[in-house]
């Protein structure tokens, strides 16, 4: 599947319909009363408002972001609560069973992820969330959530240890008996990207179990997340990998002999979400910085960080193909959240 590039209209305007407003509303407060959008008295006495936003982005990058959110918007404090997504699913469960969610804003993960904090109706519906001009494929339908990068997986390869002409081009490739003991990739019981990638992988009809069953003859490393995963590649220990793609371009961007092949089957490919919380008392705020993570500013600092970007305007990193060149690899929502389990056992079990 190729890259959509449709411009879309707003999830839902706020005002629109009693249908819209009653989705958006919040349970009755004085604040609520008072302004009709549930947010803190803060908010609303001149005072700056905090917000809280739990999320996997790397720290240095979140920061970047933030301090260009706080000088356009002088009036609001950006608080972060990071942590893998495992962690920050934990936090949120044992939040919710206290009684309420207190981060504002979650940015993290994948499609399926917030499909099932949908489903827990932890999160709040859009009523002034911009979309115009984002990528089709990463807006819910439903207006909860919407994504702020494209995150393909790729293969990668050491340059110092692999030739071009001898590295892989095709998820196939990596089969061979060639790359044997020469692999490493992501943990999918650990990290949510590459169990999002083995679902999809096993549900693919080129690749499947047979393709995940020949991959483990290699005896591939598994490492933790793509983090080491891509130090190893880096390294040379394993001089090729299964990694986030974004990656890969901050280490050659530093010198280090890796290069990403966008694999000619497809690339399955994560979105970073970003959400309100149903709980939060401040969601003005909440979507305003949602709107600028989307805005132009934004995604030209995403590229900058070597990030792929949901909007057209701002091209991609330097390397790195044009979104439209990109060939996707997708399997649809509800085979990703309900065989999740059983291609992450499946893998485990196929490649040790």
């Amino acid at each position: 599947m190729r890259i959509s590039r449709k411009p879309l209209s707003l999830i839902a305007v706020c005002g629109a319909a009693a249908i819209a407003l009653a989705g958006c509303s919040e349970p009755s407060t004085d604040d609520s009363a008072a302004g009709g959008n549930g947010d803190s008295t803060a908010e609303k006495s001149g005072e700056k408002t905090v917000i809280t936003v739990y999320t996997s982005e790397p720290e240095e990058k979140v920061d970047e972001i933030n301090q260009a959110f706080t000088k356009a918007n002088p009036d609001v404090e950006v608080e972060v609560y990071r942590a893998g997504t495992g962690d920050l699913k934990a936090r949120i469960d044992a939040e919710k069973s206290s009684g309420k969610v207190e981060g504002d804003i979650i940015w993290a993960a994948d499609a399926p992820t917030f499909e099932g904090f949908k489903s827990e109706d932890l999160l709040a519906k859009f009523d002034d969330v911009k979309t115009d001009g984002v990528l089709e494929e990463v807006v819910d339908a439903d207006g909860f959530y919407v994504g702020t990068r494209l995150i393909p997986t790729v293969i990668a390869y050491n340059t110092d240890v692999v030739d071009q002409a001898d590295a892989p081009a095709s998820w196939a490739d990596l089969t061979d008996e060639k790359f044997m003991d020469k692999i490493v990739m992501p943990d999918p019981a650990v990290s949510g990207a590459a169990a999002f990638n083995a679902t999809v992988w096993m549900n693919n009809e080129k690749l499947g179990e047979t393709w995940v069953e020949d991959l483990g003859k290699n005896k591939p490393m598994i490492a933790a997340s793509n983090g080491p995963t891509s130090q190893e590649i880096a390294g040379g220990g394993h001089p090729v990998g299964v990694v986030v793609d974004y990656l890969v371009r901050d280490l050659a961007a530093k010198g280090s002999p890796i290069k990403e092949v966008y694999a000619t089957e497809g690339s399955p490919y994560i979105t970073e979400p970003i959400a309100v919380f149903k709980d939060s008392e401040k969601k003005e705020a909440a979507q305003r910085y949602i709107n600028f993570i989307l805005s132009e500013e934004a995604q030209k600092i995403a590229v900058e960080q070597n990030y792929l970007p949901v909007i057209d305007s701002v091209g991609t990193p330097g390397g790195a193909p044009k979104l439209e060149e990109i060939e996707l690899m997708t399997v649809d929502d509800e085979t990703l959240s309900n065989d999740r389990e059983r291609s992450v056992e499946f893998f485990q079990n196929a490649v040790k």
